[in-house]
């Protein structure tokens, strides 16, 4: 029933905002105005976004840094590129998100939870880097632009994710979180969610590291608004840059709706819907988030070049063995106590061992 689903919700909101879009755009019009791009905006946020990857990969190290995994910028850059190449065929970008926990897990076995947690906090950086940008663009653009009620959506993320972000690093919020165990140990995901958790938690240890990597995230956030801007110029879109900074993070949050097909005129419909509301021509506005597809495209290129250039190489010489799936991912194992049971690295239950402590009875908390 489940597999059947997801295709047909997939199919009903592709037809839905295909529909919208035919309704709202002349295609004659729309093919006019992007023969007449200038070319140099749409280089001008290319280079930009490929400016981005080495301050990615740099933070991500960081990350990985803190965990107690080393890895070179060169390779965590190739995995950067792998995963926008990823990220266009997958869902969501989240999809792209995998690939990076999946082979950087390869070349770390044992140590999956730490990779995850690392990955998935540089989403949780990424969201709220953007929603500060978000509450930026939302003073900045109040009374100024009308928007509707995009704005008081944008404000309700602001406030989704400062509750988040007491959820996610707060020791308080841990007998919260603890009623949800039985309903993951039901679904088998208890072991997975509670070893990123635990990972992603233990960050809050290490304070000068999130704020350097939030720091980084909120410029590079910024840069990735003005791509936006700059795809918007070059179609004659007259617009300053600030109600770009309340686009902006909605964009990132629609892309990441799973029920499409690499957000195939979803992307399209919200930029004709949001640009629509200032006034921009609903060709232009199409045109817009064109480019901003042409941009994430050709960023996926050399990604897709690395792929197809392993897939030559003989099957051995790339990376590890896939094998024992479940502790490449996780790398940790039950130590039961109790009714929960505990999870804990390897590495400490092996630090316990040679301590001459054995299992320690008392449950780990952080």
């Amino acid at each position: 029933m489940r597999r059947r689903l997801r295709p047909a919700v997939t199919l009903a909101l592709t037809l839905a905002c295909a529909a919208y879009l035919v309704w709202k755009i002349d295609l004659g019009q729309t093919l006019h105005v992007l023969e007449e791009v200038r070319l140099a905006y749409f280089a001008t946020a290319l280079a930009l976004l490929f400016a981005t990857i080495p301050p990615l990969a740099w933070r991500w190290r960081l990350l990985l840094r803190a965990r107690g995994i080393d890895d070179g910028l060169g390779w965590l850059m190739r995995a950067y590129l792998v995963s926008y190449a990823a990220g266009q065929v997958l869902p969501t970008s989240l999809g792209g998100d995998a690939t990076r926990i999946y082979e950087t897990t390869r070349r770390h076995p044992g140590r999956g939870g730490a990779v995850a947690g690392s990955v998935l906090l540089e989403r949780v950086l990424g969201g709220f880097a953007t929603l500060v940008l978000a509450a930026v663009g939302f003073v900045l653009a109040y009374g100024q632009y009308d928007v509707g009620a995009y704005l008081w959506v944008e404000l309700a993320f602001v406030v989704a994710a400062a509750l988040a972000s007491v959820v996610l690093f707060s020791r308080r919020a841990r007998p919260l979180l603890a009623r949800f165990v039985p309903v993951l140990r039901r679904v088998w995901l208890e072991r997975p969610v509670r070893a990123v958790y635990e990972e992603m938690h233990a960050y809050r240890n290490d304070r000068r590291v999130l704020g350097i990597a939030f720091t980084a995230t909120l410029g590079l956030q910024a840069v990735r608004v003005m791509t936006i801007w700059l795809a918007a110029k070059a179609v004659g879109v007259d617009l300053s840059p600030r109600p770009f900074f309340v686009m902006g993070p909605l964009l990132f949050l629609v892309m990441l709706v799973p029920f499409t097909i690499n957000g195939f005129a979803l992307r399209e419909t919200f930029f004709v819907s949001f640009l629509g509301k200032l006034g921009v021509d609903p060709d232009a506005a199409f045109a817009t988030g064109f480019l901003f597809f042409l941009l994430s495209t050709a960023l996926a290129l050399p990604g897709a070049a690395i792929l197809v250039w392993q897939g030559l190489r003989p099957r051995s010489a790339v990376g590890a063995p896939a094998s024992a799936p479940a502790e490449v991912l996780v790398g940790l194992h039950v130590e039961p106590h109790g009714e929960e049971g505990e999870l804990r690295p390897r590495d400490q239950q092996q630090g316990d061992e040679h301590n001459g402590r054995g299992r320690d009875p008392v449950p780990h908390r952080s």
